[in-house]
């Protein structure tokens, strides 16, 4: 429980100096008092559940990442709620790459899946994705059913 009680102080430390909240604001955004927040940042205290989710809330983060998520360990800050970071991967001399387990896990890829690969290579936003066939064929049938509907508006 002590380190527990360690990583949830260090977070909420953490997570409140990147937002540029006092103790206070902190405090005031969720209904507590400002020395409950500083007690929690001190590890002398932890906060209960309800007040995790109002932090978590506060934050962006899931309850999961404010309580477990060990920044020394990862080396990375606390990621936005539904955001990850898997890692690396080595890209093969055909071009293959192994998806981690993790990033499989999350998003029910499995063997025989097919993914869509997009890419932007605006300076801004360069960057791959890789998207399940399936999302996006779900997406474009919404999207046809929306024009077909307004359409359908036009017409009468």
């Amino acid at each position: 429980m002590k380190k527990q009680s360690n990583l949830i102080s260090l977070n909420l430390s953490a997570l409140r100096q990147y937002h540029k909240y006092s103790q206070e604001e902190v405090a005031e955004k969720i209904g507590v008092s400002r020395q409950a927040v500083a007690k929690w940042e001190s590890g002398e205290t932890v906060p209960d559940i309800l007040n995790c989710d109002a932090l978590a809330k506060l934050y962006n983060v899931s309850i999961d990442d404010l309580i477990h998520f060990d920044q020394g360990e990862a080396k990375i800050p606390i990621p936005p709620r539904g955001k990850h970071l898997f890692g690396t991967v080595k890209v093969g001399e055909r071009g293959q790459i192994v998806l981690p387990k993790k990033a499989r896990d999350i998003f029910h890829i499995e063997p025989g899946n097919l993914l869509i690969v997009l890419g932007d290579e605006t300076a801004e936003s360069a960057g791959i994705a890789l998207i399940p066939e399936d999302t996006v064929l779900h997406q474009m049938t919404f999207l046809q059913t929306l024009l077909n509907a307004s359409e359908k508006e036009e017409e009468q």
